[in-house]
C-alpha cells in the first residue's frame, strides 16, 4: 500500500498482534477493514491523518452498504476505525478522534419465515391417526398452531390446564407469567380424540399429570417434539427448515392477515413489549408488497 496513510496502519495492526495478543483471523479482519478505509480516504484525497474528519467517516460508512457490506459487517468495521483513531490519538500522531459521538449501525431484525396456510394444513394432516402417537402428534400441533405457544409452554401442560369446555388453556411464559388463550375448535376436537383414545393407550396404566406423554410414560421432551414435527414435516412435503417457533410464527402471522388486533396477539403470545409483536405486522407488509408488485399491472 504506497498511501502515506499506511504505516500508522502497519503499526496499529502489530500493537493488536502483539499488546492485544489478538488472533490472526481478527487481526487480519481488522486488516480488510482499515484498508478499504484507507483506499477510501485516499479517494477522497486525504493524505495526513490530522486531515481526517467525521465527514470523511461518514461518507465511508454510507458507502459500505453499495458494495454488499451488512450491517453487522459495518459496525465491525466501525468498531476497527474507532480502535485506530483512538490508539492514533493517545500517540499523538493527530489531535482529533473523528468516531467519537458516531454511532454503530444496528443490525437489520430478521423477519420470521413462516408457513402459509396450505403448508400449515398438510402438516396438521401428515400424523397417521391409527396411532395412538398419531393422535398425539396431531394434538400437539394443532394445539401449538392453534395457540401460538412456545415448545417449552407446550410440553409442559399439565391435564388441568385445558378447559376443553370452555377453550381455553392456561400457559405459564417467561417468569412464570400465566395467560389464558383461546383454543379453536378442531384443536379442541383434536385434544379430546387423543385424551379419551390415545393417552392411556400411551401410558399403559401408568399415572402422570403431564398432558402430552410417551409410550414410556413420560413427559414429551422440547428435543422429542422438535425430531417429531421435523419427521412430519418432511412427510407433507415441505421444504422449508421447520421447528416449533415456526408455527408461532405462523400463527401469529395469519391472525394479524386476518385482520386481529395487534394487542390480542401481545397478550396471546405472551409478549412483555409489543415492539416484539409488531415484527409480524412487517412480515404481513411484505407478503402484501410481494402480491402487490405480482399482479399491478402498474406495480
Amino acid at each position: 500500500m504506497d498511501s502515506p496513510l499506511a504505516p500508522a496502519l502497519d503499526l496499529f495492526l502489530a500493537h493488536l498482534r502483539t499488546e492485544k495478543g489478538l488472533a490472526a483471523n481478527s487481526v487480519e479482519a481488522y486488516g480488510r477493514d482499515l484498508r478499504r478505509w484507507l483506499d477510501d480516504l485516499a479517494g477522497q484525497g486525504v493524505g495526513d491523518w490530522s486531515q481526517v474528519t467525521r465527514a470523511h467517516l461518514e461518507r465511508h460508512l454510507a458507502g459500505l452498504p453499495a458494495r454488499g457490506v451488512g450491517a453487522r459487517s459495518q459496525a465491525r468495521a466501525l468498531s476497527a476505525i474507532r480502535s485506530l483513531h483512538r490508539l492514533l490519538v493517545a500517540e499523538k500522531v493527530c489531535a482529533a478522534d473523528p468516531t467519537e459521538d458516531v454511532g454503530s449501525p444496528r443490525p437489520g431484525r430478521r423477519l420470521p419465515e413462516v408457513l402459509s396456510g396450505e403448508e400449515v394444513e398438510r402438516l396438521l394432516q401428515a400424523p397417521d391417526p391409527r396411532t395412538p402417537a398419531g393422535r398425539r402428534d396431531r394434538a400437539m400441533l394443532e394445539l401449538l398452531y392453534a395457540t401460538g405457544l412456545r415448545v417449552t409452554e407446550l410440553v409442559s401442560l399439565s391435564v388441568n390446564d385445558l378447559h376443553l369446555e370452555t377453550r381455553m388453556v392456561l400457559a405459564r411464559g417467561k417468569g412464570s407469567k400465566e395467560r389464558l388463550v383461546p383454543v379453536g375448535a378442531p384443536a379442541a376436537e383434536a385434544v379430546r380424540l387423543y385424551l379419551t383414545s390415545a393417552r392411556e393407550a400411551l401410558l399403559r396404566g401408568r399415572r402422570s399429570r403431564d398432558l402430552f406423554v410417551t409410550p414410556r410414560g413420560a413427559r414429551m421432551t422440547r428435543q422429542g417434539f422438535w425430531k417429531l414435527i421435523g419427521r412430519h414435516a418432511r412427510g407433507a412435503g415441505i421444504q422449508k427448515r421447520i421447528s416449533p417457533h415456526k408455527l408461532r410464527h405462523s400463527f401469529a402471522t395469519h391472525l394479524l392477515t386476518g385482520g386481529a388486533d395487534l394487542r390480542a396477539v401481545q397478550a396471546m403470545l405472551g409478549h412483555a413489549d409489543i415492539a416484539t409483536t409488531q415484527i409480524y405486522t412487517h412480515v404481513d407488509r411484505t407478503q402484501v408488497r410481494r402480491l402487490y408488485e405480482r399482479h399491478h399491472p402498474r406495480a
